[in-house]
């Protein structure tokens, strides 16, 4: 059984609205990592050119652990910062086609250059590579353009209690990149 997983991605690519769908579904915990690094003052200040907090990764590292060695049950630890710690029984990654996300952040008036970074991160995969870093063989990688939030989800429970074959690498947007 597992106790701790972690759903990372790109922004926008419905990490928050699925945790949240799950953390009902299977009853459990759900920590947002962003929330958990303001709470806890690891913000090291403002990136300057893009605007973006600043994280102290090696003190939400150590956060995220000792909340797992005081956790009973399953916890899910959701945002795109997660996969940077430690500790995940599996690491989820959302992804989702970069002209989907492009509407996606644009509805969140994000800058125009701050969309261009998303689009890219998420063409290349960025998650997911800087994942594998540190996990290898724990990660899945799902592709959940077409997806409603529910099967989203279904599918996201069905990696958290069964596994399955979803490796990095499987998911390419790289096209998107010569476009």
């Amino acid at each position: 059984m597992c106790k701790s997983i972690f759903i990372t991605g790109t922004p926008c690519t419905g990490k928050t609205t699925i945790s949240e769908v799950l953390s009902n579904d299977l009853n459990c915990k759900l920590i947002k990592i962003n929330d958990l690094a303001i709470e806890n003052d690891f913000v090291l200040g403002i990136d300057d050119e893009k605007g973006y907090k600043v994280i102290d990764i090696p003190a939400l590292n150590e956060k995220v652990s000792e909340i797992i060695s005081d956790s009973d049950g399953l916890t899910i630890f959701e945002g795109h910062l997660s996969h940077l710690c430690q500790g995940a029984d599996k690491v989820i990654v959302l992804r989702v086609r970069p002209e989907i996300l492009e509407k996606r952040l644009e509805a969140r008036d994000y800058s125009q250059s701050k969309i261009h970074e998303n689009l890219e991160a998420e063409a290349l995969g960025v998650c997911s590579a800087e994942a594998y870093e540190l996990y290898c063989d724990d990660i899945y990688e799902l592709d959940i353009s077409d997806l409603s939030i529910e099967d989203a989800a279904d599918l996201v429970k069905d990696v958290i209690e069964n596994g399955g074959s979803y490796p990095v690498g499987d998911v390419d947007f790289t096209d998107w990149l010569i476009n």
